[in-house]
């Protein structure tokens, strides 16, 4: 018998209509015509065990018991899925043959293989298991994805790469959770602090840019904008350039700060004779955005529709397992594999049908169009997020899953528009030996730009000019501006920060690591992340803003500087991509941090704890505060 084990039930159900002949429903799989079966976890069915089931006297909150680490980790059902554990045992004693049909990602990996080694699976079976990798749901993509089965120990080391993050989660946020939230009762601080490797580079994050805008000074500069016209008294505008002899009258950014300097070019140059020495016209395009993968789906959506990350992708589950009218959600991917190519019309019709209001737009694209974005070397266990095709009205979904349907939509549509084309002008004046530049742009072909005309710029188009050209100066006009401060994160930024960390690293190597890893946290946990982060009243929202609450804040200053940057984050993301690649072993991995735990639970012992005295205290995280409860403080 061969049995199928997917990650949740509906993609059970998904895999059943890939086989012909009857089913028979039993509780908690499906038995096919042929005698194999589909059985399915409830996501994780198994979890860390509790510090206590290794050491009863864990069960109290200690200093003296830090830092707690398993030297035989043991995991444990979960209580709620019990029952469909024991399902899942039961037909693997009688599996011949085993298809891990987890989620085409890192956490579905291992979520699978986990359950296939907790119940004692003979080796020799789990060596054969075959692997499943849906990125749709419909029938036909099933049954496509049925006639390409892997080898599951292809991704042996996805799955040691999640083991391996899963176990350093729990040791990093168990022991410094603990140490911070005792050293906060010392204080006279009576909730959780909880600390983990995500969640606190981007509470970092958050405090850091709360302390630059509180700091912020504004201060005065100035441009200097002339008004050139030419012999046929078409007139253009160009601002001044400052020289290399202004520099110590400029900012950091190039800014003026002198009045004195920028009036002095104002009195100069007005009225004057000016010449043009430099003409370019270059012709120019852009080719359509790449589809969405999770994350930048979420800031454009949070942009757009102010939805939260979190709204966004349980959206996007609703449209994926409920609907299935998109592929896979939850993907870091923007790319396609070329075979999906040929599926393009029957998508692209679907889209048709079930947006009348798109019947043009569809009409208009030209399916034989071959974007940047189909590229199978950047594609591996699942692709980017795009529409299926399958047909269901969109005055079926709520509003807001008809916003994001068409979101994705239109990011697919634009893989069959051409590039935008346009011209780029650049001029340099002399305008009394001062240096004047102005730039022009005018549209040649909208290309996929048609479908998002909204997003689209004014265009300021120059009159065309000859090099050595005879201009006048007509008006000189001083502006004075006023520096402002950074912004404070909205959750669209926030989101974007992560994705984007590496922009807020100094150390070089590091910044490469980020830029490859693809910033904090992954595509699935991002939005749970921030979300956590407000439950634990360590952020607040002020209207669209997120800031930091005086608890995120303290939290942050008490904690040693390497755990509230992402550069320890980036590092280990470095490393478990290694293992995921078998470049590197999971023991290399696994001991650096253990003795690192270890040196940052030592130095947090000379903390100064006064810092959390007259906290209003949060209430306490759940399960996850690390451990089944911390110690009560002392009255």
């Amino acid at each position: 018998m061969i049995l199928y084990i997917a990650e949740k039930p509906s993609l059970g159900r998904a895999i059943a209509t890939g086989f012909d002949g009857n089913q028979k429903k039993h509780d908690g799989y499906i038995e096919l015509a042929n005698g194999d079966c589909i059985t399915w976890c409830i996501g994780h069915l198994l979890e860390q065990a509790e510090p206590d089931k290794y050491d009863a006297a864990y069960a109290k909150w200690s200093l003296q018991h830090l830092p707690i680490v398993p030297h035989k980790w043991q995991l444990v059902p979960k209580k709620n899925t019990q029952k469909q554990l024991t399902v899942v045992k039961r037909l693997l004693k009688t599996a011949s043959h085993i298809v891990n049909a987890g989620d085409p990602d890192r956490e579905g990996q291992l979520l699978v293989d986990e359950v296939i080694t907790y119940c004692g699976v003979k080796a020799a079976l789990i060596e054969s298991a075959g692997r499943l990798l849906i990125n749709d749901l419909n029938t036909s993509a099933v049954k496509k994805a049925l006639q390409n089965m892997r080898a599951n120990r292809e991704f042996l080391g996805l799955s040691v790469s999640a083991l391996a993050r899963s176990r350093a989660d729990w040791l990093y946020g168990l022991n410094l959770t603990r140490a911070y939230t005792l050293l906060g009762q010392r204080g006279g601080y009576s909730g959780v602090l909880s600390v983990g490797r995500v969640q606190t580079p981007v509470l970092g994050l958050v405090v850091r840019r709360d302390e630059d805008i509180a700091n912020f000074v504004s201060k005065p500069f100035f441009e200097v904008i002339a008004t050139l016209e030419t012999h046929s008294k078409t007139s253009f505008k160009a601002k001044w350039h400052p020289s290399k002899a202004c520099e110590p009258y400029q900012d950091e950014e190039g800014r003026v700060l002198s009045r004195k300097l920028a009036q002095t070019v104002v009195n100069k140059t007005e009225g004057q004779a000016a010449v043009v020495t430099d003409y370019k016209v270059q012709n120019k395009q852009s080719p359509p955005p790449l589809p969405y993968s999770l994350s930048i789906l979420q800031i454009d959506a949070s942009k757009r529709f102010n939805l939260s990350p979190k709204a966004v992708l349980d959206i996007c589950q609703s449209l994926y397992e409920k609907h299935q009218l998109i592929t896979y959600p939850r993907s870091d991917s923007r790319y396609l594999p070329k075979e999906q190519l040929a599926q393009a019309p029957k998508v692209l019709s679907a889209i048709k049908s079930n947006i009348p209001s798109y019947a043009s737009a569809v009409d208009n694209a030209n399916p034989k169009l071959k974007s940047k974005a189909w590229d199978d070397s950047k594609v591996d266990a699942h692709h980017a997020i795009i529409p299926t095709h399958r047909s269901k009205a969109i005055s079926s979904l709520t509003p807001d899953e008809a916003k994001v349907y068409q979101l994705i939509a239109t990011q697919y549509l634009m893989q069959f528009y051409g590039p935008h084309k346009y011209s780029e002008q650049i001029v340099k004046i002399d305008i009394a030996g001062g240096e004047f530049v102005a730039k022009g742009k005018a549209t040649q072909e909208l290309g996929w730009l048609a479908l998002n005309k909204n997003d689209s710029k004014p265009e300021v188009v120059l009159p065309t000019l000859t090099k050595g050209e005879a201009l006048r100066c007509s008006n000189s006009e001083l502006l004075e501006k006023q520096t402002s401060p950074p912004k404070h994160f909205t959750e669209a930024t926030l989101l974007a920060a992560m994705t984007g960390i590496a922009r807020y690293v100094q150390d070089s190597e590091i910044k490469k690591i980020l830029k490859d890893t693809d910033g904090l946290g992954t595509e699935a946990t991002r939005a749970s992340i921030i979300d956590l982060l407000f439950k634990r009243q360590f952020m607040q929202k002020v209207g669209k803003d997120i800031r930091a609450t005086d608890t995120g804040k303290a939290l942050i200053n008490a904690l040693p500087s390497e755990t509230t940057h992402p550069d320890m984050t980036a590092i280990w993301e470095a490393n478990l991509d290694k293992i995921a690649h078998k470049q590197m072993r999971y023991e290399a991995f696994m001991l650096p941090l253990t003795n690192s735990i270890t040196q940052l639970i030592n130095s947090s012992q000379k903390l100064d704890t006064s810092q959390f005295a007259g906290l209003k205290s949060s209430k306490p995280a759940g399960k996850k505060s690390w451990g089944k409860r911390a110690v009560k403080k002392k009255r």
